[in-house]
């Protein structure tokens, strides 16, 4: 387990015990360790298991972690969500990072991670009832839609199956784990917590979708909100995310030119070839794959180097421009057939963000499956879909498609899911944080997301990967501790360059490379004006990066 509990943790998932939904829970608060970090206070709250049954007594506990504030007079608390959708609130925050957080959020709030519902041990989901079988599952579904003439009927009956395997294996919970519970469980910790009752929050990624359905639906109770790496609210409910892959290709076209840029740092660009070069040697690469994949071991998931491998290779590589150096090396290989190399590329092929390990293994499907209003149980009315897809994007456009079949085959329909347009007036304005080139959430959902919520600021953040996280800025990280510390927004169209370039010292780790300033946390937490030290604290959380699961659709 996780997290080890120094008092006996005894909590039930469900409980027929007495619970009125109107009543407000205390937190049961006890001391606990996570592999040698900072004291950590672990805690669970029980909450009413549906929200929509106000003749039930059912409930279920959170399980919770605060950091707490090391300043004082303290300011409140501030809920994480790392993203996914499923990714676990509680190790987000835990561990090596803690310190971070602390020092990013000034180190006058608690600091406080939970897990979701669908994850870890708060009704976790699960399509399969063991492991050999959903690894054969996830196999049979690693399929892009353009990598053979078949590949969209086997990716549609692939899909089918899973949609009755969770059905058979999850359907107790399937309803109960949607968005809508989730925001409503936020604001019942905030009720819990008995400070203001106001939220203060940070999310990423899926994380702004929650952030935006908990303000629409509770926007007289928000204080500080940031949210980070944004979806589209509305396309996210829809089932139809055309609006994310705005910049897929950018960041690729990105890559290209960083690598041409730095050829003494990029093992791909060796032999002093155009950005425009390693592009086109880099598509014909995956054109050949497509008819004529070759064998580099005895692994059917990591050695048989397919289109679908370099697809997922890319696709979990764009993600974080600290990993490019390794991208380039790895493309070198493949396009040299150098098979000896192929070993150090595969952990991209299933990402290896804590986020999602030991989680709900299902988690990510189930949640945003149960979200999404999309149904059909014809592949052939998704066709036109496909095809915008495809023309937005040559990169990932038979990729970022998929997730529609799952949706339109779903079994479930979230309860309690909100409604609304997303327009509302929230207590105080919200932070929107969005990449120029963000792969999966360009900036142009943040923009979106906010033209909703009056008084918002869209901070602009001029780097490359997912969420500004990726690729780290003390600009994007003092705005975001000022907002959390004073509450002073950006001006509208401040836009924040990156600290660090990209292909910065290939040889080196982001931490190394920034080994002077490391060591941060005790100056960190002592000064706030220590721009060195907060630096420090972003590049240390360039680790959090979230990624989706793409095994999971």
């Amino acid at each position: 387990m996780f997290f080890k509990a120094i008092i006996p943790l005894i909590a039930l998932l469900y409980s027929s015990g007495a619970v009125c939904q109107s009543t407000k829970k205390a937190i049961d608060w006890f001391p606990c360790t996570q592999n040698g970090s900072l004291p950590l206070t672990c805690g669970t709250l029980t909450v009413p298991l549906d929200y929509t049954d106000n003749t039930s007594n059912a409930s279920l506990a959170l399980q919770l972690v605060k950091i707490k504030a090391v300043k004082q007079p303290k300011k409140g608390s501030i809920l994480f969500n790392p993203g996914g959708p499923g990714g676990g609130g509680r190790e987000f925050i835990a561990g090596a990072a803690a310190h971070a957080f602390l020092v990013a959020t000034g180190g006058v709030y608690d600091l406080i991670g939970f897990d979701t519902r669908g994850t870890y041990n708060t009704i976790p989901f699960s399509c399969y009832t063991d492991p050999i079988t959903r690894s054969a599952a996830t196999l049979k579904g690693l399929i892009t839609l353009n990598s053979s003439d078949t590949a969209v009927g086997q990716a549609w009956a692939v899909r089918t199956t899973l949609a009755k395997s969770c059905y058979e294996n999850a359907r107790d919970v399937g309803e109960l784990i949607g968005t809508g519970f989730v925001a409503r469980d936020m604001m019942q910790i905030v009720d819990a917590l008995d400070e203001d009752g106001l939220l203060r929050y940070w999310g990423f990624s899926y994380g702004t979708v929650l952030g935006s359905t908990v303000a629409a639906m509770f926007p007289d109770r928000m204080d500080k909100v940031v949210l980070d790496g944004c979806l589209n609210p509305h396309d996210y409910y829809a089932g139809i995310d055309l609006e994310q892959v705005t910049s897929t290709d950018a960041c690729f076209d990105g890559f290209f030119a960083a690598c041409a840029a730095h050829p003494e740092q990029c093992d791909l660009a060796q032999g002093t070839r155009t950005a425009d070069q390693l592009k086109s040697q880099s598509y014909d690469l995956l054109y050949t794959l497509k008819y004529q994949p070759f064998v580099a071991g005895t692994d059917a998931l990591t050695e048989i180097v397919d289109y679908n491998f370099l697809k997922t290779l890319v696709e979990n590589a764009m993600y974080d421009p600290g990993t490019w150096p390794t991208l380039a090396t790895g493309l070198r290989g493949l396009l040299t057939k150098n098979i000896t190399g192929i070993p150090a590329i595969a952990p991209f092929l299933v990402p290896s963000t804590p986020i999602y390990q030991n989680n709900g293994p299902d988690a990510p499907l189930g949640i945003r499956s149960s979200d999404v209003s999309l149904r059909t149980d014809n592949v052939t009315t998704l066709y036109p879909l496909f095809e915008q897809f495809y023309a937005k994007s040559r990169l990932f456009g038979d990729v970022l498609s998929l997730p529609a079949m799952m949706y339109a085959q779903w079994p479930f329909k979230a309860k309690g899911g909100y409604t609304g347009d997303f327009r509302a007036k929230t207590r105080n304005p919200i932070l929107f944080v969005g990449s120029d080139v963000d792969p999966f959430t360009p900036l142009v959902s943040a923009q979106n997301a906010s033209a909703g919520f009056e008084r918002s600021v869209v901070l602009q953040h001029g780097g490359y990967g997912h969420t500004s996280l990726a690729q780290p800025s003390l600009c994007t990280a003092k705005a975001i501790r000022a907002y959390f510390v004073n509450g002073t927004l950006p001006a509208p169209g401040t836009k924040c360059e990156p600290s660090f370039g990209l292909f910065v010292n290939a040889n080196a780790t982001i931490d190394q490379a920034f080994s002077p300033i490391a060591n941060f946390s005790k100056r960190a937490l002592g000064d706030e004006d220590d721009d060195a030290a907060l630096l420090a604290a972003v590049v240390r959380l360039n680790k959090k990066v979230p990624r989706r699961a793409r095994t999971s659709f």
